[in-house]
């Protein structure tokens, strides 16, 4: 079946071998009308998902937002000549599955806690009831899953696979050793980070530090700038800037008065050299964290 390209999905190339597709932030733009999880926690932000070609071959790192943006995506890889792709989750989060229906026929790698989420949430997902609407059908569920660490081979290129909590309790980075690039998916965003499950913000940190210390030059998020993915993608910076960020939230804990502080405050010093970028939707996603974490501290 033919489907019809997003009309305003943007492919980049950061970097020779890796592409980026970004949709979003186009101002007056919704992907649908209606409350829905796309314009809300995917199109209204910016979001890219990404692939690694080598040759006939590619690795794409999350499927995007929709089954339109999938065959997208699969489209401009057949025009490179691109014939074996293989999918890699970053997390179970809809805006980073839902156009895997157009990979019907790739294998899929996810870690394990990603493949339990999507199975114990199979139903909802297809049903549209998980998340809200639009409803993802089908659901592609991982066909292998690791553990901690796994490492493929695409091509002369050495792709790991990293698991961490940081964002959600699932997260896959991928690490690109001879170029020093991070593929991050959820686990960093330009201007700040969305918390799930601030139980849960001591390991965030702790796996930031485990991330920080592979030393990448370029950091490319799912969230972020257009202007700078398309360059290169983020220094290292944005890893400790996240840590701040998570650090002034469980100073709330004791602190609950500081919640009203404005988030140009908080985030000062990042913003002011460069490290971050204001965006104003992610107002909403501040205050949506500083909601959650003050009821985890038993403040609300």
């Amino acid at each position: 079946m033919t489907r019809k390209r997003p009309p305003h999905l943007r492919i980049l190339q950061p970097h020779a071998g890796v592409f980026a597709y970004y949709d979003g932030r186009v101002a007056g733009y919704r992907f649908l009308d209606g409350p829905n999880w796309v314009d809300d926690g995917a199109i209204a932000l910016g979001i890219a998902t990404y692939a690694i070609v080598s040759g006939s071959q590619a690795l794409v790192y999350d499927t995007h937002v929709s089954l339109d943006h999938g065959a997208a995506i699969r489209a401009h890889l057949h025009d490179l000549g691109v014939r074996d792709i293989t999918i890699v989750y970053s997390h179970w989060h809809l805006d980073h599955i839902a156009g895997t229906g157009a990979f019907s026929d790739c294998p899929v790698i996810a870690n394990s806690r990603t493949a339990q989420h999507l199975t114990q949430r199979h139903a909802g997902i297809e049903a549209g009831t998980e998340s809200g609407l639009p409803a993802i059908a089908p659901l592609v569920l991982p066909t292998r899953t690791f553990d901690g660490q796994m490492e493929l081979q695409l091509g002369a290129r050495k792709v790991v696979l990293i698991e961490a909590n940081i964002h959600s309790d699932d997260a896959t980075v991928l690490w690109l050793p001879d170029a020093d690039i991070l593929l991050a998916g959820d686990t960093v965003e330009d201007c700040v980070t969305y918390v799930a499950e601030p139980s849960d913000f001591a390991t965030h940190l702790a796996d930031l530090d485990r991330l920080a210390v592979l030393g990448a030059r370029h950091v490319l998020p799912d969230h972020g700038s257009e202007t700078i993915i398309a360059r290169g993608g983020y220094s290292n910076e944005i890893i400790p800037a996240t840590q701040r960020y998570i650090r002034w939230l469980m100073d709330l804990r004791d602190s609950p008065e500081r919640a009203d502080t404005p988030v140009f405050d908080i985030l000062r010093d990042d913003l002011d050299s460069g490290v971050l970028h204001w965006f104003a939707p992610y107002q909403r996603i501040h205050d949506q964290n500083v909601a959650r974490t003050l009821e985890w501290y038993g403040h609300a």
